[in-house]
């Protein structure tokens, strides 16, 4: 048990991508678990926090909370939910890992997730079946960025194969398939919004991994973009201010000099003039020649 529990310590210190997620996932679901606890014991609105972190059916909801697009796929409240999706996020997400880097996992973990909403949102606006229920539904969960990362590695290597407990080994491309074809099924059930989601994740991980194999990965612009929006945030270095020193010896003026470069060059010249003092002492002044008198001279008039 020590062992299970020094593992899960490690995974977190490493503090990867994969772990981050995973992280971020289960403070927020702490976080609202929390709030809803306290707003419970005043008799306050307990779904208030919900109604800045889930993702709304209505287009005029969305517009006026555009970061639950985002906010939606770290959003859990449910113990089982939140266990199963991140459960499959390990899993799958270091098989993931071994064929593709962490930005990726990362760039396909929000793109699957956005994919999902968009599927989410239309369908509860297309078609007529969902037309009284979208005013009041909405959705929670990282199903879709875990859908996306299961079938993204799923397409890309059909020939992996994974242990299942009572089944044995079986491929991976198997298991997608017939996770799609459950939710495809459950698309008109109670729970429609969370299956759809499913869906658009997992075309969207089909995508990429059809993309990635002809030479694209249609993450990139997304990491890219993370990148110019955190570096804006970086403080830039201060430049290296420039001295000038005079040359001595020359009528040159001023040369422009590091402090690295001025270092080097003074310590070049102690260490000739520390030569020449000590062949002083070994055979006496005369023995200098001309130019290693006009060395020491020049040292001790600086």
């Amino acid at each position: 048990m020590s062992d299970f529990f020094n593992r899960i310590e490690l995974f977190f210190k490493n503090k990867s991508i994969l772990s981050n997620l995973i992280a971020i996932n289960i403070i927020v679901f702490l976080l609202v678990r929390l709030f809803v606890i306290v707003v419970t014991l005043f008799k306050w609105d307990s779904n208030a926090l919900f109604y800045f972190l889930r993702l709304p059916a209505g287009l005029d909801q969305v517009l006026g909370h555009p970061w639950t697009l985002i906010s939606y796929m770290f959003t859990h409240y449910g113990i089982w939910h939140i266990l199963f999706n991140m459960l499959w996020l390990y899993w799958f997400g270091q098989i993931f890992l071994s064929f593709f880097n962490p930005r990726q996992l990362g760039g396909l973990y929000i793109l699957g997730g956005l994919a999902g909403a968009l599927f989410f949102i239309l369908s509860y606006n297309f078609f007529p079946y969902f037309e009284d229920r979208a005013a009041v539904s909405y959705l929670i969960g990282a199903s879709a960025s875990v859908m996306a990362i299961v079938f993204g590695v799923a397409f890309y290597r059909k020939d992996y194969e994974i242990g299942l407990l009572f089944i044995g080994r079986i491929k991976i491309i198997y298991v997608a398939v017939f996770i799609l074809i459950l939710d495809l099924l459950s698309v008109a059930s109670t729970n429609a919004g969370g299956h759809i989601a499913h869906v658009g994740g997992a075309l969207f991980g089909i995508c990429f991994a059809y993309c990635y194999a002809k030479g694209k990965d249609i993450t990139a612009w997304l990491n890219t973009l993370i990148d110019k929006i955190f570096n804006l945030f970086k403080k830039k270095p201060a430049k290296r201010m420039k001295v000038k020193y005079r040359n001595a010896g020359t009528n040159s003026g001023y040369d422009k000099k590091s402090d690295y470069d001025y270092n080097a060059r003074k310590n070049e010249e102690n260490a000739e003039i520390d030569k020449i003092l000590e062949k002083i002492k070994k055979s006496g002044y005369n023995c200098l020649t001309e130019g290693e008198k006009k060395k020491l001279f020049d040292a001790s008039n600086k």
